[in-house]
């Protein structure tokens, strides 16, 4: 089974191509400025240099959220027009639970932190057991002094909210706090490729009419919209 894997939720978004259980090629792209022709060209590419084409995918898989409002919005829409065009299946994962999955075998738990501006953060906790992670608590947009409050123990933080609020997180947890390198410091395409690939093995496929981004807060324009 080949599967194509988009990755959006960040600014430095990424595509990841898998074929069963290896990986074939990944990439990644700075969606910055102009996010629907940087995804489309980069599926392209990436597909290209790997000497594959959409007619050999098999099945499309995407990281639903938190984050970015635009990337994942356009991550998305890409992808359900790759499904409704080829009559292929899409399968999903939520971001901050495939950006845990870059730190498997993790003695403390993880916690994958993205900037959801207005001195936010998306985060979640996940803990390694029994050879995959565990939930701790929801995906939530919080306070970094919120989310830190409610920590007891060690933690280790990853992703641009980690980058972002760093210095607050040491002062507050001292020895405690542990901090991911610099390519665990946003979410990666191959392991959202990877998580996919274990779903659609076991034939747990999304709607792609029903699917949307998981937001957990209204973006400003629909804040404005609704007074």
């Amino acid at each position: 089974m080949k599967l194509l894997a988009v990755e959006t939720s960040t600014m430095l978004g990424g595509v990841a191509l898998m074929e069963d259980s290896t990986l074939i090629a990944e990439m990644r792209m700075n969606v910055r400025i102009t996010h629907s022709e940087r995804v489309l060209t980069g599926i392209d590419h990436l597909l290209r240099q790997a000497g594959f084409g959409l007619d050999d995918i098999d099945v499309f898989g995407i990281a639903t959220g938190p984050g970015s409002f635009t990337g994942l919005r356009v991550g998305l829409s890409t992808l359900k027009g790759l499904v409704y065009a080829s009559g292929k299946r899409l399968v999903s994962v939520p971001t901050l639970e495939a950006f845990a999955w870059s730190l498997p075998f993790a003695a403390h738990p993880v916690c994958p932190l993205l900037d959801a501006r207005k001195q936010e953060v998306y985060a979640g906790i996940f803990a390694w057991e029994n050879n995959g992670f565990t939930r701790l608590a929801a995906e939530r947009a919080v306070r970094i002094e919120e989310l830190l409050a409610a920590l007891h123990g060690d933690a280790i933080f990853i992703g641009e909210g980690a980058v972002l609020y760093r210095d607050a997180i040491s002062r507050s947890m001292g020895h405690r706090a542990h901090f991911g390198q610099p390519q665990n410091m946003v979410p990666s395409p191959a392991t959202v490729a990877s998580l996919c690939m274990r779903k659609a093995a076991r034939g747990e496929f999304d709607d792609p009419v029903r699917l949307s981004p998981l937001y957990l807060r209204r973006s400003e324009a629909e804040i404005k919209m609704g007074g």
